[in-house]
């Protein structure tokens, strides 16, 4: 019985520590998202190890109210689900710049100013690794801002298109 158990404890510790061996080297592309304003990213993720990566993010926006930018990167963990299909979850944080016009409605009494910021973010998703190299995914990324602009938590939403290499 002690056999049996210690085999079954060792098939499976095998087995989680061999899942996510379809990370790519690397990846670049397009995180297309809502959320605090700043809206479609340039998405790089590096593999770190067999089930481990980094990904680093940065919006760019202008409008008529305020332009800025927004750096995050994320350590990840990820978890192959099958046939392609994998889920991640990871922690990490940014900085934002942004810089807000007169006109603002919200914020009648700041003209003209700009501020910098971080922020704290957590990010969940599933994606999808096609036999070419592409990959598809969805996350949602809960970010904890600490600024006077942007304060308290906004959830940012994301589908993303990317080329591994």
């Amino acid at each position: 019985m002690k056999k049996a158990l210690l085999t079954a404890v060792i098939t499976l510790a095998g087995t989680l520590v061999s899942n996510g061996q379809d990370i790519s080297d690397n990846a670049i592309g397009l995180r297309l998202g809502s959320g605090n304003g700043f809206g479609s990213e340039i998405s790089y993720q590096r593999a770190l190890s067999d089930n481990n990566r980094l990904e680093v993010d940065l919006g760019i926006l202008s409008d008529d109210t305020f332009d800025g930018f927004k750096t995050t990167g994320i350590y990840q963990w990820v978890w192959e689900i099958e046939n392609g299909f994998q889920w991640y979850a990871g922690a990490g944080g940014g900085l934002a710049v942004i810089s807000i016009d007169n006109n603002f409605r919200r914020l009648n009494a700041i003209e003209n100013s700009s501020e910098t910021f971080l922020y704290a973010a957590g990010q969940i998703g599933i994606e999808y690794n096609f036999n070419i190299p592409l990959q598809l995914s969805f996350d949602i990324r809960p970010e904890l801002y600490f600024g006077d602009f942007l304060s308290g938590i906004e959830s940012n939403y994301a589908l993303s298109i990317r080329y591994r290499f």
